[in-house]
């Protein structure tokens, strides 16, 4: 039993690293549109850190599921409360992934713009490990919790659906179409904390305060500056985004799982 964990582990790391560069290729472009809408007063977010931060999560996903129950009948509680867990776990990678992307993202293409690795070296040097690389840790944290709760359950209701039609082969549009309801569900669980962590994240010098104060003086900040939709603002690139990119996450993790359990039969 527990080799077949093992094995089960790694088949979903590998497979969570190949949705991760399936999100990255379809859902760049919207993406820097999304964080730049949020941000606004050449480059790519890096395809290893996305892939890896998928792996911990679809990794972490499987791992708590067996915490939440050991029978595989679960109900879509039980997939949320697994997935609320494993966005917690996810936010360890996805931090400092997050910090990155948006720092370069918000970089208009001016000859003075810096290199991933120089915005790193200047983090590093200027903040250190836990207020420059771990920026924004604790209100990513926050963000994962509702997000991949909304991202599995939605995900698995549509998936269950599907199956009362087509069994449990589903057709790969099928996939596709429940990886998208997953994604919108993902943002609309989450949305105006990812604002917060995009602000703080961009921002000159690091927050202060507890996590609670900081999150809660900038979510009053953006009300005082751009009213509510203030907190919305971006979403609409958002949700444009994750019908691709959610979508083509979720089916090629699930086709290179089945593949990955055909061929070590775990």
């Amino acid at each position: 039993m527990g080799t077949n964990h093992t094995q089960a582990t790694i088949n979903e790391l590998l497979a969570g690293s190949v949705g991760g560069a399936a999100q990255v290729l379809v859902g760049q472009p919207l993406d820097t549109i999304k964080t730049r809408a949020q941000i606004a007063p050449s480059m790519l977010s890096p395809l290893l850190g996305v892939a890896g931060v998928n792996s911990l999560l679809f990794a972490s996903y499987a791992l708590s599921k067996r915490i939440v129950s050991p029978y595989p009948d679960k109900t879509l509680k039980e997939i949320a409360l697994a997935g609320a867990m494993a966005g917690a776990a996810n936010a360890v990678l996805a931090s400092p992934v997050e910090m990155f992307k948006v720092r370069m993202q918000g970089q208009y293409g001016d000859k003075s713009d810096k290199r991933l690795r120089a915005v790193f070296t200047d983090m590093w040097r200027e903040y250190g490990f836990r207020k420059g690389i771990m920026r924004g840790y604790w209100v990513t944290v926050v963000r994962e919790i509702p997000a991949y709760a909304g991202f599995y359950s939605a995900f698995e209701f549509s998936k269950r659906n599907f199956r009362k039609h087509y069994g449990d082969n589903l057709p790969v549009w099928a996939l596709l179409a429940s990886g998208s309801t997953g994604g919108i569900a993902y943002w609309l669980a989450c949305y105006p904390l990812d604002v917060v962590k995009s602000r703080i994240q961009l921002r000159q010098t690091p927050p202060t305060g507890t996590p609670v104060q900081y999150i809660a003086s900038e979510l009053k900040a953006i009300v005082q500056e751009s009213g509510p939709k203030g907190l919305l603002r971006g979403l609409s690139p958002s949700l444009l985004r994750s019908i691709p990119a959610a979508a083509s996450t979720f089916a090629a993790f699930e086709l290179t799982r089945e593949y990955l359990a055909s061929v070590t039969g775990v």
